[in-house]
């Protein structure tokens, strides 16, 4: 894709994204109570699933900035002294890293000097930001979610580093699995990431991953979903666009307004979509109150 085809999209994208000038919720403002109400009703066993995978706090390929996980007590002689002792730890970590799964807030990404809706991007200062922060979406995000499955589409157990999935892949996939991605649903896209780096090894994934294609955002926009979220970055490695990194982040956060999860996983929910044969399901999401903060570690669950 050429940068000329990308900029177009970008301003196409823009465009379809009516908004307030005082606007910092983005595309979550399709995610109306009434569709919260609606969500409930996906509901059928109360069988709850978790969307993320465990914070890593080892080095490797694709994390060489682990999570640091610190001990402050008991201290020694405590865990058998007489009398109240508690055990206390702390616990740092990189939010936007290639390993542990995070959720974006809308102040992530600067394009042209911008953030989502014309806000300056000297509003990110080295103290935190100050507008569109994760502190925007204390209330939890809580409504249909929709799992489409990639891998399953296309027969293989993941994509391997570098592939697209298209706006077609995400049509036929729903096909496939009887599912229809309407408005305020949270989308998540499987691409297998995790079984494949579970299988093979942990890779350096800022050069090789697998991705949404840029002109798959548009699917998103025309079914207006509030959050999307996959076991990958959503952008592919190598970009698809010459020059320039993570077009999906730019178009789906800084055009759209649309918040992202990135590296979740999905191998539990897969199974009990599978097992079930249903797609859809109630979802909640509930990052940390960090309130200068571009993102958060999340934890999304699944109640089917």
């Amino acid at each position: 894709m050429t940068v000329a085809a990308f900029r177009a999209l970008y301003e196409e994208l823009r465009e379809r994204s009516p908004r307030a000038p005082d606007d910092r919720r983005g595309a979550l403002g399709h995610l109306t109570p009434e569709r919260v109400v609606a969500a409930a009703a996906e509901i059928r066993s109360g069988l709850t699933v978790s969307l993320s995978a465990a914070i890593e706090t080892l080095p490797g390929p694709d994390n060489p900035e682990p999570a640091h996980h610190t001990m402050l007590a008991p201290l020694a002689g405590e865990s058998t002294a007489e009398g109240l002792h508690f055990a206390r730890d702390r616990f740092a970590m990189n939010v936007h890293g290639d390993a542990d799964s995070h959720l974006d807030a809308l102040c992530h990404v600067i394009f042209d000097g911008e953030l989502y809706n014309g806000v300056p991007a000297g509003s990110v200062t080295p103290g935190g930001a100050r507008a569109l922060a994760v502190e925007d979406f204390r209330d939890g995000v809580v409504g249909r979610g929709v799992l489409l499955d990639v891998p399953r589409l296309r027969g293989v157990p993941w994509l391997e580093p570098g592939e697209h999935v298209s706006a077609g892949d995400l049509t036929a996939a729903e096909d496939a699995q009887g599912v229809h991605v309407g408005p305020g649903d949270v989308l998540f896209v499987r691409v297998g990431h995790r079984p494949r780096r579970q299988e093979r090894g942990a890779w350096d994934a800022a050069r090789a991953r697998a991705g949404l294609h840029p002109t798959a955002v548009r699917f998103l926009a025309e079914r207006r979903v509030s959050m999307l979220g996959s076991d990958g970055n959503n952008d592919t490695a190598p970009s698809a666009v010459a020059g320039m990194d993570f077009p999906v982040h730019v178009l789906a956060i800084q055009a759209m307004g649309l918040p992202l999860m990135d590296y979740l996983q999905f191998e539990e929910l897969t199974r009990a979509c599978a097992r079930t044969g249903r797609w859809s399901f109630l979802c909640a999401v509930a990052p940390l109150r960090l309130p200068a903060a571009t993102g958060s570690p999340v934890n999304p669950i699944a109640v089917l």
